[in-house]
């Protein structure tokens, strides 16, 4: 794919489950707050945590549920946008939760 906008139509059809969506907001939303925290108490191991949070979550949302494998294998950088971009669409109701 030569452009985000060329994928990100791809990385919602391979978003269609709900729960999938769900599990990837949660995900999300918990990587966000571990690294908010990470900077708050310069504790960056937080980081991490942040990290694995946000994959568990959105792998087990494939695995179990959507029964694909995640873009992050094909698409590392365009996946963690999507997901970003995805979150945001949630949260502002574009895409139902």
């Amino acid at each position: 794919m030569s452009s985000f906008a060329e994928f990100y139509p791809f990385y919602l059809g391979e978003h269609s489950n709900r729960t999938c969506r769900r599990l990837h907001f949660i995900g999300t939303s918990i990587g966000l707050a571990l690294a908010l925290h990470a900077f708050s108490t310069l504790n960056f191991w937080w980081l991490l945590g942040g990290v694995v949070q946000g994959y568990a979550w959105a792998w087990a949302g494939h695995y179990f549920f959507e029964h694909n494998r995640p873009a992050t294998f094909t698409h590392p950088f365009y996946s963690f946008v999507g997901d970003w971009v995805m979150w945001k669409d949630i949260l502002t109701g574009k895409i139902r939760f």
